[in-house]
């Protein structure tokens, strides 16, 4: 398989190139993911529409993935609770190497075939979830593996990769092949290819909750209030979504009150 993420970069001497030089080169690089990623909406809004059926049903979203894949999955899937209120483990990431493997890379793990469906399993992993595969190259046997065991105990499957036709594809239910091209840096897929996955995750996550109706209007009404800031912006909401029939001092009492924006409306209606 000829892997479009491991193709020579369109820029030379990168070494030779000033810091302007350098700059430009990765903009106009970075140009080319939005770019990539609207050409599979289509099928991005399949795999949503499954993944919010899942979750609306009980289900968890797992993001199983290695090194920068399997990191971006974690990050998401930490700011869900508290952008959305939603419960810890409602949407879950998993990476090769375990947390240690977050911070510092373990060596080998995304090669065990067999190793991605243990760690789910010790999530209890069952036909009501939804389980996305990512990987940049497309052909990471820790999440290969584990997507084919998914398959064949019935558990629905998405995969992101930045490769056409990529074996993770294969074991997938609702693949996403992101093609953006070569990396500035040749084959160092935490550039384009991890900002694409980043991006899509965030559609993901984002557009699953609004239709779990996590969101009202454009607001984050059932956030955690776990800063100054946030519940200074909480307050606000809870004015706004009284049509200021209260000042912002006792917004924010019923807000500390009831513990969300969403609550604290409901209570004083």
């Amino acid at each position: 398989m000829k892997k479009v993420t491991e193709s020579e970069s369109n820029h030379t001497d990168l070494d030779k190139k000033s810091t302007q030089e350098l700059l430009l080169g990765i903009n106009e690089e970075d140009q080319a993911v939005p770019a990539a990623i609207k050409k599979v909406i289509p099928q991005l809004e399949k795999l949503i529409d499954k993944a919010a059926e899942q979750l609306e049903k009980g289900g968890r979203l797992f993001y199983i993935g290695a090194g920068t894949s399997g990191r971006l999955g974690i990050v998401d899937a930490s700011e869900c609770p508290p952008t959305f209120g939603v419960p810890h483990g409602m949407v879950v990431g998993i990476m090769a190497g375990g947390d240690k493997a977050m911070r510092k890379a373990v060596e080998f793990a995304e090669d065990d075939k067999e190793l991605g469906w243990n760690d789910l399993q010790k999530e209890v992993v069952d036909k009501d979830d939804f389980v996305i595969g990512i990987a940049a190259s497309g052909t990471t046997p820790y999440v290969i593996g584990a997507l084919e065991k998914c398959q064949e105990n019935g558990i629905p499957t998405g995969s992101i990769t930045c490769n056409p036709n990529a074996p993770i594809s294969v074991p997938s239910d609702y693949p996403i092949e992101v093609v953006v091209g070569p990396e500035f840096v040749t084959g160092s897929t935490r550039m384009k290819s991890g900002t694409a996955q980043k991006l899509i995750l965030n559609m993901i996550s984002t557009a699953c909750m609004i239709k779990l109706g996590r969101v009202k209007g454009n607001r984050m009404v059932d956030m955690q209030l776990s800063n100054n800031k946030l519940i200074d912006r909480g307050a606000k909401m809870v004015m706004s979504e009284l049509n200021n029939a209260v000042d912002y001092e006792t917004a924010r009492q019923l807000l500390l009150q009831h513990g969300s924006v969403r609550k604290a409306v409901e209570a004083f209606n």
